[in-house]
Order: C-alpha cells, then sequence, then structure tokens
C-alpha cells in the first residue's frame, strides 16, 4: 500500500478550466461557422437558438434511462457489499449533493462509467470488471468514475457530442445540396455556396472529431488524479488501469496478431484516440509518489503491474506526446508534497491486494445493449 500527499491548487483548478472550454469553445465556433456558411448571418442564430434548446433537453435526459438502455442492473448492498462500501466513502470524500446508485452492466468486457451530475447520478461497472480487479483496483476506478460525476465531465462531455452532431449534421446536408447542384454546376453555374465554405463543409466532422477527442483526454487525466485524491493511492488506479490494457488487447485478438505482427500491434494516432495513453497515465499516477518519468519509462517503476509492458509496435504515423516536461512534473509532484498526507480508504486497508470485489457474478447476460459508445458519444 502506498500514501500521498497531494494538494490541488487554484492555478492548476484554473488552467483545467480554461482547457476545458477553450475546447469545448473550439467545437461551438467551428458548428456556429458552418450554420454561418450554409445560411448566411440568419444561421448564427438558429445555430445558437437550436443548439441551447437541445442542450436544454440533453440536461434532463434522465441516468436511469440511459442504463436501461444499456441493460444495467441495479445491484443492491447485500449483494455487492465491498463496492456499496466504497462508493459510500468515495462519495462522502468527493462531497457530492447525493450518493449515486450503483448499477451493473452483464457483459465479458472490462469497463466502467458514470452518467448524469452532481445531484442525479449514477456508477455502472460490468461485471466481468468487478470479478477481475481486486478491492484495492476496484476502488480506483470507483473514485475516477466518481471524478467524473463531481467535476461535471459527463455535462461537458454531452454539449461536445452534441455539437459535434450539429456540426457533421450541417456538413452532410451541405454535401447534399452541392450534389444536387451539381449538374448545374457543371453546366457553367454556381454552387450556391463559396468553394472554401464547401471545404470547411468537407473537413468540420473530422475537426470537431479531434476537438472532442483532445477534451475527452484532457477530463481523463484529470479524473485520474482526482482518482488519486479521493483514494489517498495512485497505485490501485495505476494496477487497474495495466489490467484493463492487457485484457482489452487480449479480448481484440492479439494472440492471432502474435502470429501475424509478431512486434505486436501498430498504436493508434494520439491524435485519434478518446483516451490517453495507458503508459502515460500511469507515469502521471506513479509521479504522484515520487518516482521520475524517466524511471517509469524505463521500467524501473510500474514493471511489475500486468500487461504494462505488454509489446507494441511503433506506429508509422508521428506520435503527438503530451506535454511533460520539467514543469509538468514538477506540478505532479507538488501534488504529493504539499498535503497532509490522506490515508488508504478503510474499505480495504486490512484486506489482501489480490482479493477480488466479488466473487460470484452478480448480472447474468441478457443480450447485448440497445446501445453503444463511441467517440464519447451515444449511439443507437
Amino acid at each position: 500500500m502506498s500514501t500521498i500527499n497531494y494538494f490541488v491548487p487554484k492555478r492548476h483548478a484554473l488552467l483545467n478550466l480554461f482547457h476545458t472550454w477553450l475546447l469545448v469553445g473550439g467545437s461551438l465556433a467551428l458548428f456556429v461557422i458552418c450554420a454561418f456558411v450554409f445560411f448566411g448571418p440568419a444561421g448564427i442564430v438558429y445555430a445558437l437558438v437550436f443548439g441551447g434548446v437541445s442542450l436544454l433537453m440533453a440536461a434532463r435526459v434522465s441516468p436511469q434511462l440511459v442504463l436501461k438502455m444499456y441493460k444495467a442492473v441495479p445491484v443492491g448492498r447485500e449483494r455487492f457489499p465491498a463496492g456499496h462500501a466504497i462508493l459510500d466513502e468515495l462519495a462522502s470524500r468527493a462531497e457530492l449533493d447525493s450518493r449515486p446508485r450503483l448499477y451493473i452492466l452483464p457483459s465479458d468486457t472490462m469497463n466502467a462509467f458514470a452518467v448524469g451530475r452532481r445531484h442525479d447520478s449514477a456508477l455502472c461497472m460490468t461485471d466481468r470488471l468487478v470479478r477481475s480487479l481486486s478491492r484495492r483496483e476496484l476502488a480506483g476506478v470507483m473514485a475516477h468514475e466518481i471524478s467524473h460525476i463531481a467535476n461535471e465531465d459527463v455535462k461537458v462531455m454531452a454539449i461536445a457530442d452534441m455539437v459535434s452532431r450539429f456540426t457533421s449534421a450541417l456538413s452532410t446536408l451541405g454535401m447534399l445540396t452541392l450534389l444536387f447542384n451539381l449538374p448545374a454546376i457543371l453546366t457553367g453555374g454556381t454552387a450556391g455556396v463559396p468553394w472554401l465554405g464547401i471545404v470547411l463543409l468537407m473537413a468540420a466532422p473530422t475537426i470537431g472529431a479531434l476537438l472532442q477527442m483532445a477534451l475527452s483526454r484532457t477530463r481523463e487525466y484529470d479524473a485520474d488524479l482526482g482518482a488519486a485524491m479521493l483514494t489517498g493511492d495512485p497505485d490501485g488506479l495505476a494496477s487497474a488501469l495495466a489490467k484493463l490494457e492487457q485484457a482489452q488487447r487480449q479480448q481484440r485478438g492479439r494472440h492471432w496478431e502474435g502470429v501475424v505482427l509478431p512486434g505486436g500491434r501498430v498504436p493508434d494516432p494520439s491524435l485519434l484516440r478518446s483516451h490517453p495513453d495507458t503508459g502515460e497515465r500511469i507515469a502521471r499516477l506513479m509521479a504522484l509518489k515520487g518516482s521520475s518519468v524517466k524511471e517509469i519509462r524505463t521500467g524501473t517503476v510500474g514493471a511489475e503491474m500486468p500487461g504494462y509492458n505488454l509489446p507494441r509496435r511503433t506506429s508509422p504515423v508521428p506520435q503527438i506526446k503530451p506535454r511533460w516536461g520539467r514543469g509538468e512534473e514538477q506540478r505532479y509532484r507538488d501534488h504529493a508534497s504539499r498535503l497532509d498526507g490522506m490515508p488508504i480508504m478503510p474499505a480495504f486497508i486490512d484486506e489482501p491486494d489480490d482479493q477480488a470485489g466479488v466473487d460470484r457474478m452478480l448480472a447474468p447476460p441478457q443480450g447485448r445493449p440497445r446501445i453503444r459508445v463511441s467517440r464519447g458519444g451515444v449511439y443507437w
């Protein structure tokens, strides 16, 4: 077990808030520009009114409705006492307006997510996840999701997803209009939309998706940091992340890739990820304990975590590394050194590290869910 000292200065909170809303503002600006290109000055008004009404409606969507679409089932305290004990402590430490409800999703994948806002929220984990992680690791994952709720990340990502959908819809409408006007253009007519606007409409969905994924990566880093603050144990979440990475690689058929691609799978470019690289996330968590990034990346620290150093091929696409200079590392060290010493969570302080969160299936399979999650959004 490890303990850390943790302090989040106002400067870090303001910087994170600025980064988040800068990306959201970029998405909104892209949407407004597309509306202007397609409808002219009136398009700006249409975009603001339609977007505002849609966002208000999205904010009123009940978490229970989303979970019902996923076919998630509530789990009582008598069936999952360890999970409820951890959730009680985390909700208290995060000072949420109300305690989130706990749900289990019948699935053979390892995943967890949060829905709702501070006053009405729920935390959902897959059945395989709670049976695969130790209670210490489970507490880290649950703390990560609680941090999303406390930081209103669900609301922020919903706004970004809605704006991205509107932008894609405008782009599709513009392309259809161009297609219908193609005969007139070929006979010497005009497209009705400037060619620069056409290029923008074509590129808008890709630009919007990149902004949305960058926003998601930013919120994931902050949720990792918040989880370490809530539990006082960065090792728990770091170990869980390593297990999740290993499980995802195995589920995607890595054993076949080991034959076809002996060097491992080509990683996705960093720009095309909705979540940060697992190695970078673990590195930042380990930095809270005082380990240097160089020690972690060379395998001196963290090598004992399962799946942390699984082989992978070098991507032919240039990887854009997150900023992790001396200033960034020092900021994380400050979090670890300027606290009075937060204790390990009592929910698992006296239990073995390898004790599973639960030893039986909590939710039998009920078929495939009606919706799926992709690129930070929810799709039918």
